[in-house]
């Protein structure tokens, strides 16, 4: 699947930049096998170069990103500019994209290589296979590096963008609406909703890094087995502790000051101590009812995450096994579904992420 990918993307570049040479196609394998590990062993280098050259960079309206592999994309400087969205919060994204150290990353690039290989000798891309079996042999002879552009692509194509992972790639419509927020007093709220496995707690992490911004469960408020009755359960968003979320969260959401709540597990229906949420200028609410009217329009951005209900399905059954999976089709999914319906919480949000 990875080198199908790859394979993909390598057409793309091709079609984007036909100024691209062999040198330049090599550094493209490198790029989309490691990341850019190795321009980020010294952070406050890293981020001096990056404003340097976002400074420098003019603003255009083009691609923001240009999918490398399945795990990495270019996002362009002068799209990020375009769209005057903060550059600290690039250059963070950015920081958080380096590989983890695991795979065989070196045999990921080997594969690559031989990707291109056959797509040079099929005359798909802008050199020729003699000339890039002559640079692949060349470079491999020095053992497996870095490179940078050639001078031809730099003087054609003006390249000036940073590698980032490609989940980013889903948030920036979020990024796009947290740029124009007005500024107030106190820390800016994310609100986080959305159907089950469609990516809410993954979009909180990612945003949470970027932000630098605690992360507040509404997994934390599952509703202890005293108050479950079939009354209350037959509520819209019933089954959350609300009170709790309103006495223990809303009062100090936007201080600028830390504070803390109590957590319940459900895995052993009891408190399990306690989560901080330290001051800082954003925070985010994550999970199903964190935008339920019962609290009020306590948010400054509204998030909805969708997900047709195939890939529903098969993400649960693979995430949670069979037999939890089919509680969440015949008891969780309906209360979650009558709960969107009945408020009305995706036609309300501002931002919806599919």
């Amino acid at each position: 699947m990875s080198g199908a990918t790859f394979a993909s993307c390598l057409s793309h570049q091709a079609v984007l930049h036909p100024g691209m040479t062999a040198q330049d196609g090599v550094k493209l394998c490198f790029q989309a096998a490691f990341g850019a590990e190795h321009i980020l062993t010294d952070q406050d280098k890293a981020r001096a170069a990056f404003y340097a050259e976002f400074e420098q960079t003019p603003a255009r309206s083009t691609d923001i990103f240009e999918p490398i592999s399945g795990e990495y994309s270019r996002c362009n400087l002068a799209a990020w500019k375009y769209l005057q969205l903060p550059p600290e919060w690039l250059f963070r994204i950015f920081f958080h994209s380096v590989p983890e150290k695991n795979g065989d990353r070196a045999g990921l690039f080997l594969e690559y290589l031989e990707i291109e290989t056959a797509y040079a000798d099929q005359g798909l891309l802008p050199f020729t296979g003699a000339a890039w079996r002559r640079y692949k042999e060349s470079y491999l002879a020095g053992g497996v590096r870095p490179v940078h552009h050639s001078v031809s692509y730099r003087r054609r194509e003006k390249p000036a963008y940073r590698i980032v992972k490609r989940e980013y790639e889903r948030l920036l419509p979020v990024w796009q609406r947290l740029a124009v927020l007005p500024d107030h007093v106190g820390p800016k709220i994310i609100a986080i909703d959305g159907r089950a496995a469609a990516g809410k707690t993954t979009m909180a992490n990612l945003l949470s890094q970027v932000l630098e911004a605690d992360v507040i469960r509404m997994d934390d408020f599952f509703l202890p087995a005293e108050l479950r009755t079939a009354e209350r359960l037959a509520q819209s968003g019933g089954n959350i502790h609300y009170e709790r979320f309103a006495a223990e969260v809303l009062p100090y959401l936007k201080k600028n000051e830390s504070f803390s709540y109590r957590r319940f597990d459900c895995g052993i229906m009891d408190y399990a101590g306690s989560r901080l949420v330290q001051s800082s200028n954003w925070r985010i609410v994550e999970g199903s009812y964190s935008c339920h009217p019962v609290f009020g329009d306590y948010m400054d951005c509204r998030v909805f995450c969708d997900i047709s209900s195939e890939e529903q399905k098969e993400r649960i059954i693979k995430r949670n096994g069979p037999e939890m999976a089919e509680l969440f089709f015949t008891r969780w999914i309906p209360m979650e579904e009558q709960y969107f319906k009945t408020e009305q919480i995706k036609e309300k949000t501002d931002v919806v992420i599919e």
